[in-house]
Order: structure tokens, then sequence, then C-alpha cells
């Protein structure tokens, strides 16, 4: 089974750095004024970059290649506490010399049923595991 690590850091308030396990970074931010996305913000561009990667791939395979190419998620949260999304919607906007409509909906179908690790995460439910353990400052050698 493959597993991917993120570890966030307290910056400030809510403002929080996460960092991968090859370096890269993502400012997470709930301060105003704010200096990165806020959490529920990061899911729909997850989503809409999952699925973008599988469009992508696909229309080239079908030798279709986006030449212009954008994704918009939207996203409706209940009133009510924990806030969860509703309903996403995911849209798309391609175009290039030999692109039809049809292949670029057949693509975002395949993703969405098919490919898209995120949308089919949300899709089902999902163990989360809480675990609190007391935070060790690391001592330099």
């Amino acid at each position: 089974m493959a597993t991917k690590r993120v570890v966030l850091h307290q910056l400030t308030g809510h403002r929080f750095l996460g960092i991968n396990e090859q370096g890269d970074k993502v400012m997470i931010d709930g301060d105003q004024p704010a200096s990165g996305m806020r959490p529920m913000e990061l899911l729909l561009a997850a989503a809409a970059g999952c699925t973008a990667y599988d469009v992508v791939d696909i229309m080239a395979k079908k030798r279709q290649p986006l030449a212009r190419y954008r994704v918009e998620a939207v996203g409706e949260r209940a009133e009510e506490h924990p806030k969860r999304y509703t309903r996403i919607v995911i849209t798309h906007y391609g175009a290039g010399p030999n692109v039809t409509q049809e292949a670029l909906q057949r693509a975002a179908q395949l993703s969405h049923e098919k490919y898209c690790s995120v949308t089919a995460s949300l899709n089902v439910p999902v163990e989360v595991r809480v675990v609190v353990e007391p935070y060790e400052v690391e001592q330099p050698a």
C-alpha cells in the first residue's frame, strides 16, 4: 500500500506551512489578511488538480491535445458544523485545433468515474484516525 505524508508547521495563529516528502511547500492560512488558501479551498484545488491531470493525459492519448484548458471547482458547504461540502461542481473548459467537446466530456467522465483519486476519496467513507503526541524539540547534535 502506497502512503503519502505531509507535515504542517504552525507559523502563527491559523497560518501553517505544509511540506510534503519531496520538500514542496504550500501556505495554508485562516488569518486575515490571508497569505494562502484555506483548507477547504485546498480540497477544491486538489479535486480540480487531480481531474485536470487525468483529462490532459486522456486528451493527449486521444490525439486531441488541449491548447487551452482550465478547471473550476465550486463547493457548496453545509450551514452547520462541520460545514462539510454537500456538493462540488467541477467544470472543465478546453479547446484546441482537434479537440471535440465529446472527447473532452468523455475524458472528464473517465476521470471522475475511474481515475481521480481525490474525488474517489470524497465519494466513499474514509477512515480518519486521530493521534495526539507531545511536541518534543529535537536537540542539535
